[in-house]
């Protein structure tokens, strides 16, 4: 039978037709995607656009894998590891001065850290007045037995002030004729108080810390706490101003308690070689435990920089020398008496 002959046996011929198959699709050359049977006007498969019932969670497709927990020691043990390769290769920089920075990041800040943050609790004002860059003189006042007020400091210049910066100390010579101590302060970025080095790093942008009081600032008896020594003849002015570089007055409170001189016996510190010997509530009678610090509370200032660039050529005028070190000694010293008044008890909170 011929298919008009077919179609007008059916009833209603003229309206019914069979649909023509639709032409098969071809995305990028892939197969074609399969026609979804339509049920009742609705397909089979959920649109793109249904949201899930509320009381039904979505249900994770098979691409999606749960987020491995990071071995945060797994980690660190890789980090050491690569940081004794690189150590043992040779593989790090040194540069003129004998200062390894690496080294002291990756060692000596994180024990000084401890210091400052957990037993020293410090707390620093006025980082803004530390420029971001180029060279500077950090001058502070200097107390506490041991020279631990030039390490806090650094401290608080790496972690507080925005650019990070390594304060470079500048040390006694007698820091750097003890063999494992000069060492030690050579590889933290020390070098000896002498107006050369200080010029050559100021000259290359370096943060040059200086405290013009020296062992007659650490080795005062507790009686003179907070009260500023001479600041000498001024050296650290002269290479300020050979340089341009601005000079930042800073003010730290809290290192006079950490190891109170009650005397000075200089007849044993004549025999050992060493400015004083000093005997405290707890050294020597402690033993080693003697040289534990007091857990004073600390407090540190950055003042406005001085500037001097404009007196460059009075490097070696002596009235000008003077009287910018005495400015910076009085800034020192007025600053010194506000944090006191900040702090009224040594050792509280």
């Amino acid at each position: 039978m011929s298919q008009p002959e077919y179609r007008d046996m059916l009833p209603g011929h003229a309206d019914f037709a069979l649909p023509a198959p639709a032409a098969p699709v071809r995305l990028n050359g892939r197969r074609p995607i399969p026609e979804v049977p339509q049920m009742n006007g609705h397909s089979e498969a959920p649109s793109a656009n249904e949201v899930p019932p509320a009381n039904e969670a979505p249900q994770p497709t098979r691409s999606e894998k749960p987020a491995e927990p990071i071995d945060v020691w797994d980690q660190r043990v890789a980090g050491a590891l690569a940081f004794l390769r690189r150590r043992l290769a040779g593989n790090y920089e040194v540069d003129d001065f004998g200062f390894d920075p690496e080294l002291t990041d990756a060692l000596f800040h994180p024990m000084l850290r401890v210091l400052y943050r957990d037993w020293f609790r410090t707390e620093v004002f006025g980082v803004e007045h530390v420029p971001v860059d180029g060279g500077a003189l950090i001058v502070g006042n200097h107390s506490g037995t041991l020279a631990l007020d030039a390490l806090m400091l650094s401290t608080a210049i790496r972690d507080q002030t925005r650019a990070e910066r390594h304060l470079r100390l500048l040390g006694a010579d007698l820091v750097f004729r003890m063999p494992f101590v000069s060492e030690l302060a050579r590889k933290s970025g020390a070098t000896v108080a002498c107006n050369p080095d200080a010029e050559r790093l100021m000259s290359q942008g370096e943060l040059v810390g200086v405290f013009p009081e020296g062992f007659k600032g650490i080795g005062k008896p507790f009686a003179d706490r907070y009260k500023l020594q001479r600041f000498g003849r001024g050296g650290f002015v002269s290479a300020a101003l050979r340089t341009g570089t601005p000079i930042v007055p800073v003010a730290i409170v809290g290192a006079e308690e950490i190891y109170p001189i009650l005397a000075d016996i200089k007849p044993l510190a004549r025999l050992l070689g060493v400015p004083y010997f000093p005997i405290t509530p707890t050294f020597p009678w402690l033993g080693p435990l003697g040289l534990v610090p007091l857990p004073s509370k600390w407090l540190m200032r950055f003042c406005p920089p001085i500037p001097t660039a404009h007196l460059t050529e009075h490097a070696d005028d002596p009235m000008v020398v003077y009287n910018l070190a005495d400015q910076v000694r009085e800034t020192i010293q007025a600053t010194l008496l506000e944090l006191l008044e900040k702090r009224p008890d040594p050792f509280g909170l």
